[in-house]
């Protein structure tokens, strides 16, 4: 066990059977409010936003976030104890549900800043890590967004190594989660791809690298007792309760924000399985929901467009969506543009 490992105290139970990854530029508190409206029990992820930002920048405008986003999980980055530890202490004043440290986006900017998916190189540092933030968090869950493994893009022949995954790759990827765990984790998220630091870009890192579920089945199964959330690649209803066979819980990420009702379906999907009641909400009621919320935000200077640009996928492949889509892009960058365009929009989908 770790030391610091020894004040952690029970850490509150959320429900993690399904959550929204965490997408810089896109879960932003209007997003994470717009996808509340399908489940109160659906566990939402922030942007990831650095420790260092929160330390030095607008601390208040970088942790807002609305009560009805409960549970919320803030995405921290970063690679220093004290700067996590001083950020994590904010977040839990803040009132978030969940501190989540990112060892898993391969983007360049984020290896410069030597946090990120880079930082599975680092198992020592990432467990000091943790053990200051979950210090810092008390009774708040702490967790870890991981990659199965990493890959320099330097090598030669890398597109062909991404596609291996051996006993010697494994070993690595359960000593990592081993020293999270004794750190003091409450819970991983694992990305089931490999992550190519340098050589792909962040889009193509995910989808260069094969989805491999059966190394983080095999995780769950050799570590039964830590929460192990499965990311990466799902896009489906059947996809996702086939692998909640085992895991402890899937999280959805580009899907549910280009055809975001795959979350109501999956919410039905786990009501029916266990015999409770769930009613999808209609495009209407969500778009009802976001006007009343459209004009609070407008009175507090916020842009039509900031709040618009996360509906575009509500409704998709059905007559009137690319109108949809349309009135929505283009008519709120109109001067007097409103709330009653988003009302406008809910017409097309009667």
């Amino acid at each position: 066990m770790h030391p610091a490992a020894r004040f952690r105290t029970l850490a509150p139970v959320l429900d993690r059977r399904l959550s929204v990854a965490p997408m810089l530029d896109w879960t932003d508190r209007h997003c994470r409010y717009f996808l509340r409206g399908f489940s109160p029990d659906i566990l939402l992820y922030t942007e990831m936003v650095t420790a260092s930002a929160i330390l030095r920048g607008d601390r208040e405008k970088l942790l807002e976030f609305r009560r009805e986003e409960h549970p919320v999980a803030l995405q921290l980055g970063g690679c220093e104890p004290d700067y996590l530890a001083a950020a994590t202490r904010y977040g839990v004043e803040e009132g978030y549900d969940e501190i989540n440290l990112n060892c898993g986006c391969p983007s360049d900017k984020v290896k410069k800043g030597a946090f990120g998916a880079c930082l599975m190189n680092e198992p020592a540092l990432v467990a000091d890590c943790v053990a200051a933030m979950c210090e810092a968090a008390d009774d708040i869950p702490v967790t870890v967004k991981m990659r199965i493994g990493t890959l320099s893009g330097a090598l030669r022949d890398v597109r062909e190594d991404v596609e291996r995954f051996d006993e010697r790759d494994y070993d690595a990827l359960a000593d990592f989660l081993m020293g999270v765990r004794a750190a003091g984790a409450d819970a991983v998220i694992v990305h089931a791809r490999k992550a190519v630091l340098g050589g792909l870009s962040p889009a193509e890192n995910r989808e260069v690298p094969p989805l491999r579920y059966d190394v983080v089945r095999r995780l769950k199964e050799d570590f039964p007792d830590m929460p192990v959330v499965l990311n990466g690649g799902l896009k489906t209803v059947d996809e996702s309760m086939r692998e909640l066979d085992w895991a402890d819980g899937v999280m959805i990420g580009r899907e549910a924000y280009h055809r975001p009702m795959v979350l109501g379906e999956i919410m039905q999907a786990l009501a029916d399985a266990e015999g409770t009641s769930y009613r999808m909400p209609t495009v209407g009621e969500m778009l009802a929901r976001m006007a009343e919320y459209a004009e609070y935000e407008l009175t507090r200077g916020e842009r039509l467009p900031a709040i618009t640009r996360h509906l575009l996928g509500l409704l998709s492949h059905v007559p009137g969506a690319r109108e949809y889509r349309r009135l929505l892009s283009e008519g709120a960058r109109e001067r007097d543009a409103g709330p009653e365009l988003i009302r406008r929009a809910a017409s097309l989908a009667a």
